[in-house]
């Protein structure tokens, strides 16, 4: 029979004292280094396709409105003001009309959604820079503001259909200073005709779409004030 001390015996001839190597060599272990956050990519090879899943079958800007908001807010050719530049963007926020100012005293007129409550900031802007498909990353400001829905996005988004600013985007400068302020597609087009965004104008991705190519780098952007701020001025 196996008695206590045989068993001690058995274990020290089988198993040999701690390896001070082994050890050593734990403790020495360089700590992990974390992995950063890739930049959010918008491949060119993936547009065409993006642009496709966003245009209605048989798009006829002027009539197609698979969106069912109201007729008014669909591509309309009106007639422009003598005094209007053409190239020039205007849009009336009370309204809701985004306006292009064309070569033939004619503008193109299109509904759009503006910022909720005062993140809209009326006033006199530059296009800069205008991007297909673009990336996004929520400002610092929408972060702090509400942390719930856009910490999660505080290392950007890829371009994409689901991206927030859609398909095109117009960025609004101040002299040299990005203001973070953009016209843009939304995957969100039921939200056209109201107060929807954290301080963006919103357009249809498809009308946008149509839009884009028409605006040159360059270009005013003048966006007037709310309702409510022309009470506030009164």
């Amino acid at each position: 029979m196996f008695n206590r001390r045989h068993f001690i015996i058995t274990t020290a001839a089988l198993f040999s004292p701690p390896i001070a190597g082994v050890a050593l060599a734990q403790e020495q272990t360089a700590p992990i280094e974390p992995i950063a956050p890739r930049a959010p990519v918008s491949p060119p090879s993936n547009w065409a396709s993006w642009d496709a899943r966003v245009t209605p079958q048989n798009y006829d800007p002027f009539t197609s409105n698979p969106w069912g908001f109201h007729p008014r807010f669909l591509p309309t050719l009106v007639e422009a003001n003598d005094n209007l530049t053409p190239g020039d963007i205007h849009v009336d926020a009370i309204a809701r009309y985004l306006y292009h100012i064309r070569n033939d005293g004619t503008a193109m007129r299109y509904g759009v959604a503006i910022a909720r409550g005062n993140l809209y900031e009326p006033g006199t802007y530059n296009i800069r820079r205008k991007v297909k498909w673009p990336t996004w990353r929520p400002t610092d400001a929408m972060i702090e503001r509400d942390p719930a829905s856009f910490e999660r996005f505080k290392d950007g988004v890829d371009g994409g259909p689901s991206n927030p600013l859609g398909s095109r985007a117009l960025y609004l400068y101040v002299g040299n200073r990005d203001t973070y302020l953009r016209i843009h597609g939304t995957p969100s087009p039921r939200s056209i005709g109201g107060r929807a965004s954290s301080g963006c104008v919103r357009m249809v991705m498809a009308h946008i779409i149509g839009l884009y190519d028409q605006v040159a780098i360059g270009s005013t952007a003048v966006l007037y004030p709310t309702e409510d701020g022309i009470t506030a001025r009164s």
